[in-house]
């Protein structure tokens, strides 16, 4: 229990992170003009004074330019040409380059007779991707200082790379062993020598961190560890700390001790880097009380959750299934400097969703975290939610998450509202169903008409006409029917597919002279074609067809004639055919072209006595009329000439 201590020790440090001090010693940058002169032409200039290594070298990268430049040219053409952050940054963004582990390598090796730029390169990187130099990377600018006679800057270097693990390498050591010995720097190249003797190599950061580790995880901590720790004699560094931290990740308590023990051994002063990688090492279930409280040690202390710790440990509590201990972390991240995504709210929303019990409580703690921090829920977010909840059969529960979302300020696009509505309906969810309706009202809007339309579609789709009809009407009855065109069209579809094309009629006329529907043209085209149906006529549907004839010129559409001239053509009698031109016009009869076509109609079909029957029941004009005389008397002259017997082929002479 002597160390029990250091379980509950919580001391919390402030750390900056100053310029490293190879860098601070001088600056060496040229300011270079930010021409917009091309790569090409820079090169040509420059061939006339620089080495012809480095004009061969500056050639082959020109050559490459002559097609597509490659990242490692448009680097060197970057670093070459610009000193500012800000120009660098949006050069290299414009240009799609990603800075890389490989690519700094490659750049700082094509760099070695230019200095000034590979230092400007170096130094760039270190402050906005420190991650992606190794050892290899120093070591490659320490050779480009050594060689170019940068002692100063060297040896700063050098400093550097102890305090972060990294050792000098045998390369390095030749062959600014042999620059330092050309230039009669017998001082520097002893140190050099010396340098390496004492075992730079065994101190690369990775070497470090493993004998630390080994000395951590074979014993149990005490006095005599702490003894061996020190004994190392180390200069730990914040990437160094976080490393084996990292490394202890598979003894949480371990890696805690260490965090503790290096804090009070007054070596080292934990950073937000450390913080992190102690707070992902501890984002485990068996360890949620600790990590709970050590990311509020972590914010006392002034620093922030990284991103990348947020996602590791939501990950890992999702797929857990705790789901509480993840809307927790949520809320912690929101709270602080670096929020958590659109994309990771939608994440755990989507998990939430898809649990073996919803938990609405959770799911409106998330949305009101995320909007709390003036954000917005978007489409997306529910449309990937909605197809979660399909995914479980659990659609019938989207109004519970759609009421979520509304305490957070958001109202679905009309195309997310039809989603809904229609899943709702196709699967029979009355209830729920009428449910949405009421809730787009309380909150102020209404479904629209392409909303309407999947509401009262999926019940037709789910065979119920008769709650298609009642959802129809109670929806005119509360927003009117100006905006109701699209989903009577669905509605009556959905009867006439259903072969009940006459209870569509009484449907259709009920809704137009009680409410003042005006359905659309291509209604009234759906409702004439299915009562001319063959069968559907006979019973009463051509009755019901030329009733409709009226109300469409009322409503100031153009007469749909066509399906009634192929009945009339095929099995409509002469009263009949009289019925529709009375029908066709306010008028006391329809134009001579229009009684041509009907005539025309029959008498093609070769239904003579139908014409002649509509014919005696015309007025006189009509019977009279020069134009219909004519095409009865043809019609009569072909059928006569059809009549006529073929006379016997001539018998054929011997």
């Amino acid at each position: 229990m002597r160390y029990q201590w250091r379980l509950i020790l919580s001391r919390s440090y402030r750390s900056s992170s100053p310029r490293p001090a190879y860098l601070s010693h001088r600056s060496r940058f040229q300011v270079i003009s930010n021409s917009t002169r091309s790569l090409t032409s820079l090169l040509h200039e420059r061939s006339a004074f620089i080495p012809l290594q480095q004009s061969q070298c500056l050639y082959s990268v020109n050559r490459s330019f002559s097609s597509k430049p490659s990242s490692e040219a448009i680097v060197i053409d970057v670093f070459t040409r610009l000193s500012s952050k800000n120009e660098i940054n949006k050069e290299l963004d414009s240009n799609g380059v990603v800075i890389s582990h490989d690519l700094t390598l490659k750049a700082l090796r094509s760099l070695e007779t230019s200095p000034d730029v590979a230092e400007r390169f170096f130094q760039w990187v270190s402050e906005a991707s420190p991650k992606k130099l190794s050892s290899k990377s120093y070591n490659t600018m320490l050779r480009i200082l050594g060689v170019n006679g940068l002692v100063d800057e060297f040896w700063s270097l050098v400093d550097d790379m102890k305090k972060k693990g990294h050792g000098v390498s045998a390369n390095v050591r030749d062959r600014v062993g042999e620059k330092f010995q050309e230039d009669g720097m017998e001082s520097d190249l002893n140190r050099l020598k010396e340098l390496f003797a004492s075992g730079s190599m065994d101190n690369s950061v990775d070497k470090v961190c493993n004998r630390v580790c080994k000395i951590v995880m074979k014993d149990q901590w005490n006095a005599d560890l702490e003894k061996q720790l020190r004994d190392l004699r180390l200069e730990f560094s914040s990437d160094l700390v976080k490393m084996i931290v990292e490394k202890l990740d598979v003894e949480p308590r371990k890696a805690l001790l260490f965090f503790r023990w290096i804090d009070e051994s007054g070596g080292f002063k934990h950073d937000e880097k450390t913080y992190n990688a102690m707070a992902r090492v501890l984002g485990k279930e068996k360890f949620l009380e600790r990590f709970q409280n050590f990311i509020e040690e972590l914010r006392s202390a002034g620093y922030e959750m990284e991103m990348e710790s947020y996602v590791r440990v939501s990950a890992r509590f999702c797929q857990t299934r705790m789901i509480r201990e993840a809307v927790e972390l949520f809320e912690f991240a929101m709270a602080g400097g670096n929020t958590p995504t659109g994309h990771c709210c939608c994440l755990l929303l989507k998990k939430i969703v898809t649990t073996k019990k919803l938990d609405m409580d959770l799911f409106s703690r998330t949305v009101k975290a995320y909007t709390g921090n003036g954000n917005v829920v978007t489409d997306q977010m529910l449309q990937s939610v909605l197809k979660s909840l399909r995914s479980v059969d659990r659609f019938e529960q989207s109004n519970e998450v759609l009421k979520a979302m509304k305490e957070g300020g958001y109202i679905p696009s009309s195309d997310l509202q039809s989603v809904i509505a229609s899943g709702l309906s196709r699967k029979g969810k009355k209830d729920e169903a009428n449910e949405l309706v009421d809730f787009m009202e309380a909150s102020g809007d209404h479904l629209d008409d392409k909303a309407m339309a999947s509401l009262v579609e999926g019940h037709c789709d789910a065979k119920d006409l008769e709650e298609a009809s009642v959802c129809f009407k109670k929806m005119i009855g509360k927003e009117g029917v100006s905006y109701a065109g699209y989903a009577f069209e669905k509605l009556v579809l959905a009867y006439c597919n259903g072969f009940q094309a006459r209870d569509a009629y009484k449907l259709f006329t009920e809704l137009v002279e009680q409410n003042q529907l005006k359905p659309w043209h291509s209604t009234y085209k759906i409702m004439v074609r299915n009562l001319l149906m063959k069968k559907v006529a006979r019973d009463g549907g051509f009755e019901e067809a030329l009733s409709l004839l009226p109300l469409m010129r009322n409503h100031g559409f153009p007469p749909f004639v066509d399906p009634f001239l192929d009945y009339l053509a095929n099995s409509g009698t002469g009263a009949e055919a009289f019925a529709f031109l009375k029908a066709l016009t306010s008028k006391k009869f329809p134009s001579n072209l229009m009684v041509l076509r009907v005539f025309e109609a029959m008498l093609k079909s070769a239904r003579h006595n139908e014409a002649q029957d509509l014919l005696s029941l015309c007025p006189s004009y009509i019977r009279r009329n020069a134009d219909v005389l004519q095409l009865f008397s043809s019609m009569k002259s072909n059928q006569c000439s059809l009549e006529k017997p073929l006379p016997a082929p001539a018998q054929i002479e011997a």
